[in-house]
């Protein structure tokens, strides 16, 4: 293709600094059941961090650190991934 040239010639783009986003409060409107951990049964495996679509899952120093329930909307999917079944979905009262 005429006209296109090699990286080495393209200007330089601008960056992107980070910023910290607003995070949705989506908790309110869970499904109507909210996930409970067993710590002492936790393997610390983290799929349940990888596989929530919510970011609900509580990471502190690499480690599961419990739910922020005010993103959980109850979908299940940390409690289906847990290898060690330590995830229940329960009732949850409000």
């Amino acid at each position: 293709m005429a006209g296109l040239r090699p990286w080495e010639e393209l200007p330089i783009g601008g960056a992107v600094e980070p910023d910290p986003a607003l995070r949705p409060r989506t908790g309110g409107w869970r499904t109507g059941l909210r996930p409970q951990v067993d710590l002492d049964g936790c393997v610390n495996c983290l799929l349940c961090w990888v596989y929530c679509p919510d970011s609900a899952i509580r990471v502190v120093d690499g480690a599961f650190a419990g739910f922020d329930l005010d993103l959980c909307k109850g979908c299940e999917i940390c409690a289906a991934v847990c290898p060690a079944e330590t995830i229940a979905m329960v009732a949850d009262d409000g």
